[in-house]
């Protein structure tokens, strides 16, 4: 998975788009033992993501996500803190945004 692409949640099905990737679980021991409860690996991608429809960003472990079958945009109120632009299923920056 890739920053700008579109994804779907497995488990809890809920769409968005994908804005930042650590290579492993960057978060702490806590919030892991707390909200990650099916205890994805903590040495593979995890993913930044602005949910659908909705003013929330998530934490996913990569074995939650698959890519989003449909190419229309993600309705979120951040979208153009992280993007300048929505083209053939994919959000694009010129450059990454802070």
């Amino acid at each position: 998975f890739f920053i700008g692409q579109l994804v779907h949640h497995k488990r809890f099905d809920y769409r968005g788009v994908i804005i930042d990737v650590d290579a492993e679980f960057e978060g702490t021991e806590e919030w892991y033992q707390q909200v990650a409860l099916s205890r994805p690996p903590k040495n593979k991608p995890w993913y930044h993501v602005l949910v659908h429809n909705s003013n929330r960003q998530t934490y996913v472990a990569e074995r939650h996500l698959e890519q989003d079958p449909g190419r229309e945009a993600v309705i979120h109120p951040a979208i153009d803190s992280y993007f300048d632009h929505f083209e053939n299923g994919v959000y694009r920056s010129s450059a990454r945004k802070q």
